[in-house]
Parts: C-alpha cells; sequence; structure tokens
C-alpha cells in the first residue's frame, strides 16, 4: 500500500497530527453540569487555535476527559462531540480527524456527521485492559464505513493500544503484518503506555521495517528532545499532552509551545 496518500491529504511529509481534547461531556462522570456545553465549546475552541495558530498540520478532535472510557460509547457522547465541531466547523482550518474514545462504530459515524477525514481507534486484534476484555471486529467496521457511504475516510489503526495487552504470544512485528495483510489499514498508530508516554522508538523501528508499503504513526509521547528520533523511523506523530501548558494532560493548549515544537518538526523536514 503506497504512502503517497499523506502528502495528498496533509500537504507536507511525516504531518504533526494535533490532539484537541475535549472536555467531558454530557454523561461522562467528570461532566461539569454548571459551565455546561457551551464551555466545553469554549475550550476547544481556544485549544483548536492555539494548535492551527501554532502551525500543525492537522487536528484530530477526542473526548479525552471521558474518562472512564466506554468501549461501546452512549449516542450522547457522538452527539455532542458533532455539536462541538459542528460549532467550530468554520475555524477549522486544517484537515482533521475525529476518535470516540474507545468506539469505532461511533468514530465511523461522527466522521460522517462532520466530513472528518481520518479516525483513530482500535479496530483489530483482542486485549487485555483496564476497561476490560476487549474485543474487535475489523470487518464489521469496515462494512459500515460502506454503509455511511465514507469510502474515503482514511482509518489509523492503534496496533499497540494504551493500558491494553494482546491476548496471544505474538510478537509486535507479526501483528503489523498480519493488520495489514487482513484489514489494509491505512496507517498503524504505535503508542506507549497511557496518554503522553513516551514510544520506544526501536518498536517504531520493527513495525516499520515489517510493513514499509503502510504508514506508521508515532502516537504517543513526542517532545521537542525526541521528535526527530521518532520522525526518522515514522511517517507522523500525533501529539497531544507535549502541547499543553507545562506538558501536563489535564491543562489546555500553550501556543508557545505548540510553535517552538512544529519549529523544530519544520528543521528536521528541511534536513
Amino acid at each position: 500500500m503506497s504512502i503517497q496518500w499523506i502528502q495528498e491529504l496533509f500537504g507536507v511529509e511525516k504531518p504533526i497530527i494535533a490532539m484537541c481534547h475535549l472536555q467531558a461531556m454530557p454523561g461522562d462522570p467528570g461532566y461539569d453540569e454548571e459551565k455546561g456545553m457551551d464551555w466545553v465549546v469554549e475550550m476547544a475552541r481556544h485549544d483548536l487555535h492555539g494548535l492551527q495558530n501554532g502551525g500543525v498540520d492537522a487536528v484530530m478532535f477526542s473526548n479525552e476527559f471521558s474518562l472512564p472510557y466506554l468501549t461501546n460509547v452512549k449516542p450522547v457522547t457522538s452527539a455532542a462531540m458533532a455539536r462541538v465541531i459542528g460549532e467550530l466547523n468554520d475555524e477549522i482550518k486544517v484537515p482533521f480527524g475525529v476518535n470516540v474514545l474507545w468506539d469505532p462504530y461511533a468514530s465511523v459515524d461522527l466522521a460522517a456527521a462532520t466530513g472528518a477525514l481520518f479516525i483513530r481507534e482500535i479496530m483489530s486484534g483482542v486485549y487485555a485492559s483496564d476497561f476490560g476484555l476487549w474485543n474487535t471486529n475489523a470487518g464489521a467496521v469496515a462494512r459500515h464505513r460502506q454503509e455511511v457511504c465514507r469510502k474515503d475516510l482514511r482509518l489509523f489503526f492503534n496496533i499497540v493500544p494504551e493500558a491494553a495487552k494482546y491476548l496471544g504470544d505474538r510478537s509486535i512485528e507479526e501483528i503489523a503484518k498480519t493488520t495489514v495483510f487482513n484489514h489494509k489499514p491505512d496507517a498503524l498508530c504505535v503508542s506507549g503506555l497511557t496518554a503522553g508516554a513516551e514510544t520506544d522508538s526501536q518498536i517504531l523501528c520493527k513495525v516499520k521495517n515489517m510493513v514499509p508499503d503502510t504508514a506508521v504513526f508515532c502516537n504517543t509521547g513526542c517532545r521537542q528532545d525526541n521528535i526527530e528520533r521518532q520522525l526518522a523511523y515514522a511517517d507522523g506523530a500525533v501529539v497531544g499532552t507535549t502541547f499543553k501548558v507545562d506538558g501536563r494532560f489535564e491543562n489546555p493548549v500553550d501556543q508557545n509551545n505548540v510553535k517552538a515544537f512544529m519549529d523544530k518538526v519544520r528543521e528536521i523536514r528541511g534536513a
């Protein structure tokens, strides 16, 4: 599978996809009823502008503060996310994707409703996780994409899920190879243990060497001091925590952090 689509979609090689983490929404344990959805929209607007003004290549909206996550998301979550993205639609200036944690069907639906160009999810494999036994059905997800008339939607398969371990004694190289053969993902995402945790660059290297014709993205833990090493193997990166105030997961985006990071990425690309 060619990775030429990366340049076509993002307009650059080795793109940086920035996470726009949405605050807890109705139905989530952490939802702030007093501030309500208007505050959720405004927080998303603040982060979106900070990311875009800082120079990122794309954004991905996710319900990152819906902890603890569900693997079968309630309709209210997708509806709330659609409201946020709909209100910000005219302000989105870069390609965008969505991720409804941890539900690939809801992610496809949200993409169909909002015009998102890609989703990232756990779509293949069986895992023991902090969220219980985690089973998937990639064939059903692919067919659901057909049902909602989004054959163009790019699918990013997370093959090293956060807070989970693959059931079965298989190497990451084997998982990458069979995932590509069986499911034809547009990209594979390789993660660390949790959001913000550094991805092992040697694992990135192993995965890319096994599937050289498939896009491989570093999915967590990219920082200014390691992004050159990560992009030496990966075809791009998904970045969230490092863009935030003091590099802390729970904080809002700091535009200065974004700009400094993206300046470093452009330097790497130029070299």
